[in-house]
């Protein structure tokens, strides 16, 4: 995988949608590290990851943040869900920032 798009974005919804809206806000307005909170079940779950999964991941933890926030702001004008809305808020980089940091120290 080269570029993410919007629709690898929407191929992956249901991961957004599992967290509901109001924990995701509270999560980013608190800047909580989710990967470093979750570290065992992150590393249970890359041990199951088949190499095009991983290949997808690390092109997100490439992906700039105001790249990767656009790209979730195209994928809410196609399918408008509350997680999304939450991530691609400017405010919510820092807590992108700090989680794709603690996932790139795991993949």
């Amino acid at each position: 995988m080269e570029k993410l798009t919007p629709q690898d974005v929407l191929e992956v919804l249901d991961l957004f949608t599992r967290v509901p809206s109001l924990m995701l806000k509270a999560l980013v307005i608190r800047q909580v590290n989710v990967v470093e909170t979750f570290h065992e079940e992150v590393e249970t779950y890359k041990k199951n990851l088949r190499p095009e999964d991983l290949a997808k991941i690390e092109t997100v933890i490439s992906t700039p943040t105001p790249q990767l926030q656009e790209i979730i702001g195209q994928a809410y004008q196609e399918q408008p869900v509350k997680q999304l809305k939450i991530l691609m808020d400017p405010g919510a980089r820092p807590f992108l920032d700090r989680n794709l940091e603690a996932l790139k120290k795991i993949i």
